[in-house]
């Protein structure tokens, strides 16, 4: 008898074991969760004077979301949600707490990239990630996932995760609606064929750098012509896809209006000076219509979305050439079509000859109070909307390996970049900036 309940109980430990292993072998298998040291601290302006909160400072490259057409704050206004590299392999998702620092990983999939968007009304981003060969569209509950990992109380990824949908394609941008009802997606595909890029003139003379820009406008008009565009519109509770619109150039920039639903915005890509730059598309897919009708002689850029009736955007100038025509950071109302220019820096003479410099990125608060453009020469200004008047914020980062992109909180007190200035140009940081 003795023997017979020793040996039964020696099975009930191990399985009890293997169950503990077992757990320990899959909760080993994601980081998702994981909290990883504070690195924030603070550090001062060696031209401004002003100091700037320095929130990751590795080894490894934090990246903002792209370009300025996206959220990074949480819903709640306390987390930045991030991409890096510092997991290891490919790019994933993280989030760092403005006031404590803590930093934790919110996934561990293939190709997440920095294909991701930020809810305006929930704890809760959506992102792409490849699985099982296919390329899938998920909701994250962060709100949750963060909460279990401050207090040490991680489930398995799937706990906090919803597959929306797959998606109609490999390529293209992530957009949501004001409303969180839908998710647009859509991007270019690659020229049909080989084209040879004209270089740019070294010369400073307008008339010299007119020339060549036609070449290369030409150039870029003609690989656009190569390329046809989708974008899809994607119901995120039932996760139908229908198609929004076709068109015979190749699609960038794709952002929705995060104040007025049913409005998309895009791009005419890829880079260089096509003759019209910005587009734009209602919800269910009529006035597809330009945004802006620019002159031959601007270089329209950097679009973003500042209102629910107001869009933002570059007129470069970066050279002589384009000088002699007015530049700098532009809005138009979206109901009036009324274009404002709001300021632009004197010339920052560069390496190159040929570049004068000018202000490159732009964003602007909420309130209508604010713009925010960095610079050719990694400088960040503020422009006062009600006095015109330009502020250096902060100076000297270096535009390598990625441009600063500023971009505003949501309350419009902060400005949040993706700098190399303590890496020499090496990789990026993430550091914020107050509003004076």
């Amino acid at each position: 008898m003795f023997l017979k309940d020793l040996k039964m109980n020696m099975r009930l430990c191990l399985t009890v074991l293997a169950g503990i292993v077992m757990f320990s072998g899959s909760a080993a298998a994601s980081n998702v969760g994981k909290r990883y040291p504070s690195e924030k601290h603070v550090i001062v302006d060696r031209v401004t004077g002003r100091s700037i909160t320095v929130l990751t400072s590795s080894q490894y490259s934090d990246a903002k979301p792209t370009y300025s057409m996206r959220h990074s704050w949480t819903a709640d206004g306390n987390w930045i949600v991030f991409r890096s590299n510092r997991a290891g392999g490919n790019i994933q998702l993280f989030a760092v707490n403005e006031t404590t620092g803590d930093i934790v990983q919110l996934t561990d999939s293939k190709g997440v990239a920095g294909r991701f968007n930020l809810s305006s009304k929930e704890m809760k981003v959506f992102y792409m990630c490849e699985r099982q060969g296919k390329l899938q569209l998920v909701e994250l509950n962060i709100g949750d996932l963060l909460a279990d990992s401050m207090s040490d109380r991680v489930k398995e990824p799937n706990a906090y995760e919803r597959m929306v949908a797959a998606l109609p394609n490999n390529y293209g941008q992530l957009t949501l609606d004001a409303d969180d009802t839908y998710l647009y997606w859509g991007g270019h595909g690659k020229p049909a064929v080989p084209l040879t890029q004209p270089k740019a003139s070294e010369s400073s003379d307008s008339k010299a750098y007119s020339t060549v820009r036609k070449e290369m406008r030409a150039y870029y008009e003609t690989t656009n012509g190569k390329v046809a565009s989708e974008i899809f519109k994607i119901n995120v509770q039932t996760g139908k896809i229908d198609k929004l619109l076709d068109v015979d150039f190749a699609v960038g920039h794709l952002q929705a209006n995060p104040w007025t639903s049913g409005e998309v915005f895009f791009n005419r890509e890829p880079g260089g000076d096509p003759e019209q730059r910005i587009w734009s598309v209602k919800g269910d897919g009529t006035n597809f219509r330009p945004i802006y009708a620019q002159t031959p002689d601007e270089w329209v850029t950097h679009v973003t979305v500042t209102g629910p009736d107001e869009i933002m955007f570059i007129i470069s100038g970066h050279n002589s050439f384009l000088r002699e025509k007015p530049s700098g950071v532009a809005t138009v109302n979206l109901r009036s079509n009324q274009m404002t220019l709001l300021g632009q820096i004197p010339n920052e003479y560069t390496d190159e000859p040929r570049f004068t410099g000018g202000l490159w990125h732009c964003h602007g608060s909420s309130d209508g109070r604010w713009a925010v453009a960095d610079t050719f020469l990694g400088n960040i200004f503020l422009i006062d909307r009600t006095t015109s008047e330009l502020i250096l914020l902060s100076a000297g980062h270096p535009m390598i390996p990625d441009q600063t992109h500023p971009t505003f909180s949501r309350d419009g007190n902060r400005v949040l970049i993706q700098s190399a200035l303590l890496t020499d140009g090496k990789n990026l940081n993430l550091m914020v900036l107050n509003v004076p």
